[in-house]
């Protein structure tokens, strides 16, 4: 296999951020590759190989994107789009998968398996510490731990049915004040079912059409956050 291909999965890699610090140094792509061979050991990386990831014809993996960053004299997080996961919240930290195993408490091994796989294992503490070592806030967090579709379930859920059965699990995955979430969810469930009642048919026997309040529990994360987000402005 490939060097490049075995080195792991790639992350958000912004292209354009990379060409852009490479021509603020005035290094041509074959200074690149050099620096990459030989400080870094990639001896498969070639001037063209440099060219391809600027112009996002392929994303080096994570390996190669920290190997660039120190060629190019930056932060990994410089070279990287949108965190999303969290490998990549922990590659735009610049932090080792170690470092970060020992600063939550968790065996490296069973850190990594957490980070291929999505979900987040750790009990309160441990979360508490991997938010605050990966600079990591509430929404985000969520996301990063695979707990996303979670909160969507519950939230639909609240939105569709009696709010009030889903305070306490929304609550409970999400550490917001009660009072904070029982405004919110009664403010979903009031939302969906105004959007339903008006899409009821003059008639006021048969559903008429319902994209409206299908619409709404598609993107029920973004309103919640949204409502959130509201109250604490």
């Amino acid at each position: 296999m490939h060097q490049s291909q075995a080195a792991g999965a790639t992350p958000p890699f912004n292209n354009l951020a990379a060409r852009r610090l490479r021509e603020a140094l005035g290094m041509a792509h074959g200074h690149v590759a050099y620096s990459l061979r030989a400080s870094y050991g990639m001896s498969y990386v070639t001037p063209d190989t440099v060219a391809a990831w600027e112009r996002g014809r392929v994303a080096p993996t994570s390996a190669e994107l920290t190997a660039l960053a120190g060629a190019l004299w930056c932060a990994p997080g410089e070279l990287l789009g949108a965190a999303t996961t969290l490998r990549e919240h922990r590659i735009t930290r610049g932090l080792a998968s170690q470092d970060v195993a020992m600063a939550v408490g968790v065996e490296h091994e069973a850190y990594l398996r957490m980070e291929e796989s999505g979900k987040w294992r750790g009990n309160e503490r441990q979360s508490a510490a991997l938010a605050e070592v990966l600079g990591l806030g509430m929404r985000d967090f969520i996301t990063v731990t695979g707990r996303e579709e979670h909160l969507a379930d519950l939230l639909r859920s609240a939105a569709t049915a009696r709010w009030e059965g889903y305070v306490r699990p929304v609550a409970k995955l999400v550490p917001l004040p009660r009072a904070t979430v029982e405004a919110v969810l009664d403010e979903l469930h009031g939302e969906y079912h105004a959007r339903m009642v008006a899409t009821l048919s003059w008639g006021g026997m048969e559903a008429g059409d319902d994209d409206s309040g299908r619409e709404f529990l598609e993107r029920i994360v973004e309103e919640f956050w949204t409502a959130i987000a509201a109250r604490s402005s």
